[in-house]
């Protein structure tokens, strides 16, 4: 038995943030009933690469999930919807704020059904505030909160992370909300709403950046692969033309660096006796280090330093990620088995617990695919019922 079998979870989620933030969930066996736009479906169904006609992307972050199709923009529609939402635990939504209030479901209309309902709002910069009813994508929460200024080659040289880290923290701090409200609800048996940004989501990641302008008054800046505050903390090239990331986090492993460096006499020099001067000195121990990292192979650092227990590694292209040794290790790579694609590829999730096997149990459903379950199983409806949820067309 997985730790969210029971938790009956409404999707109203599309393309990432929200979807990303109800997979987790699902994951770990809470029962997700996705409502998806008839015939089109998710938005991100609508994003390549495809597969015999079906999206990767999609299927990348909506396993283990079961999907209806109901139209929302008729009255029938959203009071199936509602009926959903009364036998429901949790509802998750990335809206604009505002939105579902026009559908009569926000969360003040849903209490008034289910007033022990969980309501996880996910928005671009959440409920309140002058920003509440703007649009937002990653791109904009990347420059608004800050994470894209100190990203990049150089001063001024800014550049969006490679990952959409804007949406992918939102869903993972509202998969977190969702669960301190589900453990809250389990003491109290009340209900509440869990209101996540994505704007605030990128000022909460920004850590030591935000420690070095209230301490300091320095406006942090790119500083290509550098860690601002340790040294050495960054990608060096080796002999042979390849770079190689080392991180010295500490003096224990500045010594053990040196000592398979061959370089002992640095260990005594006051310039570099503690990261704090290491760093302040940074201009005079780059070409040193660039100096003796030029000294060897990029495999024979990585292979020297890795028996030193000294962290290196190289910078790894996706195709070398896929078919690492630890990654697979940690089943970090599995195989899902689509009905129109056949076997496909997809990151696993990263959570490991002793007792309670998560990941993936279903691949990601096609439009409607459960639609007969879910009004059977989840509603409890018979086939009269059923028959003239047909007939109003909100299916279709």
């Amino acid at each position: 038995m997985l730790p969210l079998e029971g938790i009956k979870i409404v999707d109203l989620t599309r393309v990432l943030s929200g979807p990303y933030c109800t997979m987790i969930l699902a994951d770990f066996g809470a029962e997700v009933i996705k409502i998806e736009t008839p015939k089109t479906g998710d938005d991100s169904r609508a994003f390549g690469p495809y597969v015999n006609g079906e999206s990767a992307y999609y299927m990348s972050i909506n396993r283990n999930k079961k999907s209806i199709s109901v139209n929302t923009r008729t009255p029938e529609g959203c009071d199936l919807v509602r009926e959903m939402i009364a036998k429901a635990d949790v509802v998750v939504e990335n809206f604009k704020p505002g939105t579902m209030e026009k559908l009569g479901m926000g969360y003040e209309d849903l209490k008034k059904i289910n007033p022990e309902i969980i309501y996880v709002a996910c928005s671009g910069f959440g409920h309140t505030g002058p920003y509440s009813k703007r649009p937002a994508y990653d791109a904009i929460v990347q420059a608004m909160g800050g994470i894209m200024s100190i990203t990049g080659a150089g001063p001024g040289q800014y550049t969006r992370v490679g990952a959409s880290i804007g949406d992918i923290t939102a869903g993972l701090f509202s998969a977190i909300g969702a669960l301190i409200a589900i453990v809250e609800k389990q003491k109290t048996g009340k209900g509440q709403k869990v209101d996540v940004a994505m704007l605030d989501c990128q000022v909460a990641i920004l850590e030591n950046a935000i420690a070095r302008y209230c301490v300091s008054g320095e406006i942090p800046q790119p500083k290509g692969n550098r860690h601002p505050s340790v040294t050495p903390f960054e990608d060096f090239e080796c002999s042979n033309g390849e770079k190689v990331m080392i991180s010295v986090g500490n003096n224990g492993l500045w010594e053990k660096f040196l000592k398979t460096a061959g370089r002992m006499e640095l260990f005594e020099d006051p310039r570099f006796a503690t990261n704090p001067l290491r760093t302040a000195n940074y201009a005079e121990l780059k070409p040193i280090m660039d100096e003796i990292m030029k000294s060897r192979t990029s495999d024979e650092w990585y292979e020297q330093l890795v028996a030193a227990n000294v962290p290196v590694t190289f910078v790894n292209t996706i195709d070398k990620v896929v078919n690492n040794e630890q990654i697979l290790a940690r089943d970090m790579i599995i195989e899902a088995n689509h009905p129109k694609v056949g076997p496909f590829k997809m990151a696993n999730t990263p959570i490991k617990m002793s007792h309670s096997q998560g990941g993936l149990r279903t691949p990601a459903p096609t439009v409607g695919e459960n639609t007969d379950e879910v009004l059977r199983e989840f509603l409890g409806k018979n086939e009269d019922e059923i028959a003239v949820i047909l007939a109003s067309g909100i299916l279709e």
